[in-house]
């Protein structure tokens, strides 16, 4: 009947009860944060930390993982194993509520794990839900049980066997191999390996003398991590290849049940290096550990300049916490009861106990005052550098007040060579940064102008690695750039006046278009992140040859390629083909290159992103800083694998 409402039923059967692992599969990202990539990570690493809260306790030595070829991940270690006897009030094994309750296991217990990475007790459980088969074996007292599961439901009771079809060799502790489950993770069930093995390190620094070992099946790929110098190895790793100012300085306490542990080394770069971890997690996102920390330091700092100097050196400023972190590698690694971490979310990048903050930042600061009185040449050094890194942030400050005055970073203007695009919407828009104003001008011809705008840049830009941000805004292509981009730089950076979602790096498939896109993309990681961090930044592969036999065209983006077309060809082509290899964007016409480079649905961009924070900063550093030897070495070590055009 029209105007006739609707109506439904609500009654006590519509209440729907999600019993045991089934919230999990029905909301996995709740517990895992994310079911792409990186959500198996995070699976793979809920495995790993129950091994490593068996390392904490003083129970395991040995750590290893196994990628199998069948996709399985394993994960073996030699602490006590976990307990297989039926507790009483479930009627079934120890070992299989661990694997199928939520909030269950030895981590709410301060006895059993007084310092654990684990909080939330949903680690192993959650994994098991999340994947289509698993196998735990544990190996108690010389006998081996063994349980299997399909999606978290057990197979069989948890049994004694005689043989482990898991290849575990340990005279005792617990072997977890299990499957990923693509009906949760669609996009893909691989790990993500670059960013697995930064993990494994990270742990292997963080715990002293246990050993951990990785096997690859897939590509064949073994490695072994064994370090005895704790967060000192370390913080010279994070150092290596910049010049350092002095010897590391290392700071620890422990307080009831509280332990905080801290490395603080400066170089003579200008970016900051600080990581922070409790009980093994890194936490990304800081907290009040680290918040703690950076409080201690500016404030320890600004009373040791009193001292020497009086009210600032030569009348200046009391050193801002910018001034400070410059050049500052740093970690800082807290280590407490489980019970008693406070996590903002699941994922555990964020710490939140207040009384951490208190505790870190007396200790930092009690013990740098007395270590620069006792250490007067460490501490001089590092006054010399954060005067000079003030000196910076002021003329930096003035001159983008200056360019700020003008309102050029306001988009009040835009950059005349700018070739705008219709839309408004971000999300929607594109920016071509081309190399060129020959290249440029193609590419504004061969455009959709609708939402894709193209910014030529004319030679090479500055090199950014040790550039403050008054260089930066007197440097015109990068003035545009930021101009451009609309949402600013340095500390008033508004992210979300950025104008362009997808920002592509166009350059020469030459040698000095690579280094146009190496400096380029050395400006964003320095000083804009974010457009990195948010998935933000591409580079586009423009085709290295065009093969033509009469009207057939095909392009190919690399010798490889190039080599299989040509075989390809039918026999009637294959006897006149043409070859052109391409040495620069501006060699096509604006059809060939929206065709080959700029069309959505033919074109290949690389999605840059930012695997292991650690080693890009090493990488930049090493590659764009002053240090010679260094890039000397790196030249040397893969000059044979350039491919250089005469």
């Amino acid at each position: 009947m029209t105007g006739a409402k609707k109506t439904s039923s609500y009654g006590a059967e519509s209440i729907i009860v999600l019993e045991g692992l089934e919230p999990v599969r029905k909301r996995p990202a709740m517990y895992i944060g994310t079911t792409s990539q990186s959500g198996i990570n995070h699976c793979l690493n809920e495995i790993i930390d129950n091994s490593i809260d068996e390392a904490l306790a003083g129970f395991c030595r040995n750590v290893e993982v196994h990628i199998e070829e069948s996709g399985y991940l394993t994960v073996f270690d030699d602490g006590r194993g976990i307990p297989i006897e039926k507790l009483p009030k479930y009627k079934v094994s120890a070992l299989e509520i661990v694997m199928t309750k939520l909030h269950a296991g030895g981590k709410f217990n301060v006895g059993a794990y007084k310092i654990s990475g684990g909080l939330h007790g949903v680690g192993a459980s959650v994994v098991n839900a999340l994947s289509s088969h698993m196998i735990v074996e544990v190996r108690r007292e010389r006998k081996l049980y063994r349980q299997e599961y399909k999606k978290g439901v057990p197979v069989h009771p948890v049994k004694e066997v005689k043989q482990s079809i898991i290849n575990f060799k340990y005279k005792q502790g617990t072997g977890v191999s299990f499957l990923p489950d693509s009906e949760i993770f669609k996009e893909t069930v691989e790990i993500n390996y670059n960013i697995f093995k930064k993990q494994v390190k990270e742990r292997a620094y963080l715990i002293n003398s246990v050993f951990f070992k990785i096997y690859n099946r897939k590509n064949n790929d073994r490695f072994a991590y064994f370090f005895d110098g704790g967060i000192i190895s370390l913080i010279r790793d994070l150092n290596r290849g910049k010049k350092i100012l002095h010897d590391p300085i290392y700071i620890k306490k422990q307080l009831d049940d509280k332990e905080v542990e801290v490395a603080i080394q400066y170089n003579d770069s200008i970016n900051e290096n600080i990581y922070s971890f409790v009980n093994v997690i890194n936490t990304y996102e800081g907290g009040t550990h680290l918040t703690g920390f950076k409080t201690a330091i500016t404030r320890a700092i600004n009373n040791y300049a009193k001292k020497e100097f009086g009210n600032g050196k030569n009348g200046e400023e009391t050193f801002t916490g910018d001034d400070v972190k410059e050049g500052l590698s740093a970690i800082v690694y807290v280590k407490m009861p489980s019970t008693n971490l406070q996590f903002e979310g699941q994922t555990k990048s964020k710490l939140g106990n207040s009384e951490i903050q208190t505790f870190v930042q007396q200790t930092v600061f009690d013990y740098l005052t007395t270590h620069f009185e006792e250490n007067p040449k460490v501490g001089k050094e590092i006054l010399g550098k954060i005067y000079l890194a003030q000196k910076a942030r002021l003329a930096a400050k003035a001159a983008k007040e200056a360019v700020l005055r003008k309102g050029a970073l306001e988009g009040a203007s835009l950059p005349g060579k700018l070739a705008d695009c219709q839309e408004k919407d971000p999300a929607l828009s594109e920016l071509f940064m081309v190399e060129g104003n020959s290249a440029g001008g193609t590419a504004k011809q061969g455009r959709d102008r609708k939402y894709q705008a193209i910014l030529p840049l004319r030679g090479k830009v500055l090199n950014t690695e040790r550039a403050y941000l008054d260089k930066v805004l007197a440097f015109k292509e990068l003035k545009d750039l930021v101009i451009a981009l609309g949402m600013g730089i340095g500390e008033n950076i508004d992210y979300a006046k950025l104008r362009y979602h997808k920002i592509v790096i166009m350059t020469d498939a030459d040698v000095d278009g690579e280094h146009i896109r190496t400096l380029l993309l050395t400006f964003f990681y320095r000083h804009l992140p974010d457009i990195i961090n948010k998935g933000h930044l591409y580079v586009a592969q423009s085709p290295l040859f065009k093969i033509q036999s009469g009207k057939h065209i095909q392009y190919a983006y690399s010798e490889e390629e190039k080599d299989k077309l040509v075989n390809s060809l039918t026999p009637e082509l294959k006897n006149s083909p043409t070859i052109q290899r391409y040495k620069g964007l501006g060699e096509m016409n604006p059809e060939q290159l929206w065709e080959t480079t700029m069309n959505p649905e033919k074109r290949v961009l690389k999605q840059i992103t930012v695997g292991d924070s650690q080693n890009a900063d090493y990488v930049f550093s090493m590659l764009m800083g002053d240090e010679v030897p260094p890039r000397k070495k790196f030249i040397v070590t893969h000059a044979k694998m350039a491919k250089l055009d005469f």
